[in-house]
Parts: structure tokens; C-alpha cells; sequence
């Protein structure tokens, strides 16, 4: 597939870059309804931690996947819920300095192959993101697409080197308060 426009809106950078590399499996009902790299008052980027808004369900399916994924991964730092809709789970990258440091920065072609090569897995080949993905994480075999489509030079484009945007971090931040400190809840 050839890239033949541009992401015109602003689209969360952590779920697309940070999301995948939990190594949840693609395809389960139980999805972040959104996720963040800071929390007002309570994580800032440099702690590392990825910051996923999960509704609360009751069906088993959630509850199960609450359990046996969430509460036992490998990353998980803490949950909290903050009222009757919605846990906050956040998780660890602190194990992923550099990647975390070129993801913040918006240099996403600088993250280890490794990591990179597990971000683009997590896309369904057959989706439209896949593509675009991979052109985030691999620009040099894009900038020949991005020139036609930006009208500019592919010497323009490697000497900017990136294909997507910085993470706006003040989109990236979460900004739900808890209001009754009684309901955190600390893994330990």
C-alpha cells in the first residue's frame, strides 16, 4: 500500500507507540479507552509509566481480563479507581529509558529495532494504520511518498528525519482527578 495523504488531526501517540509494547493481544473487547505518559499531580513523563483509562465492566470477560491480564502483567505499577466508570492502570517503562526518551521527543525512527519491529506487529498488515506506522518507525522507505504528497524535496524530509509529529503532551496527559483518595488502590 502507498501512502497517498497525510493524518491531518492530532492522534494519541501513546496508543499507537507505548499501547503495543504491553504485548496485549490485538483483537480483545478490553481496550483502553484512552491512554496518557503523565497524570496532573501524580506521574510526569519522567517517570516512565504508561497511564491506560479502562471502563469498568461487570461482565466476565472484563473481570477475567482484569484479572489475568492487567492485575499480572509484567509493567503493571499500580491501578486506581477512580470512580464507578473508569480504572486507571498504569504501567512501568522505566526498563525502556532510551525508547521512552526518543518516543517523548518525537524520534521515533531512533527506537531499537526491537521495539520498533514489535510496534508495527501489533497492526493488523491489512489495516489502514499499518502503513502509517510503519512509515513513523521506518521513514527512510517513505520519503519518496511524503515528498509527492508534501510537495517538497526527500532532502527535505532526511534532513527533518521524522514522518509523524511530537506527542502533544498536554494531550498525553491525563487530567482526571481522584476525588476520594480512599479508593486507590497499591499493588504491592
Amino acid at each position: 500500500m502507498v501512502i497517498q495523504t497525510i493524518y491531518g488531526k492530532y492522534f494519541q501517540k501513546s496508543k499507537i507507540f507505548l499501547y503495543p509494547l504491553l504485548d496485549i493481544k490485538r483483537g480483545t473487547s478490553v481496550v483502553p479507552s484512552e491512554t496518557y505518559v503523565s497524570w496532573t499531580n501524580t506521574y510526569t513523563t519522567e517517570d516512565m509509566k504508561l497511564v491506560c483509562v479502562y471502563k469498568n465492566r461487570t461482565d466476565s470477560e472484563y473481570l477475567n481480563f482484569e484479572k489475568q491480564v492487567l492485575l499480572k502483567h509484567n509493567r503493571i505499577s499500580n491501578y486506581i479507581k477512580i470512580d464507578s466508570e473508569n480504572t486507571v492502570f498504569i504501567f512501568d517503562f522505566s526498563d525502556l529509558k532510551n525508547d521512552w526518551t526518543y518516543f517523548i521527543t518525537g524520534k521515533y525512527s531512533r527506537m531499537s529495532p526491537r521495539i520498533k519491529n514489535k510496534i508495527v506487529d501489533f497492526f493488523d498488515k491489512n489495516s489502514g494504520n499499518y502503513e502509517y506506522v510503519k512509515s513513523y518507525l521506518f521513514p527512510e522507505k517513505y520519503y519518496e511518498d511524503y515528498a509527492k504528497i508534501l510537495d517538497c524535496s526527500i532532502e527535505l524530509l532526511m534532513s527533518v528525519q521524522e514522518l509523524c509529529d511530537k506527542p502533544n503532551l498536554d494531550k498525553e496527559k491525563l487530567l482526571i482527578e481522584v476525588a476520594n483518595l480512599e479508593n486507590i488502590k497499591i499493588l504491592t
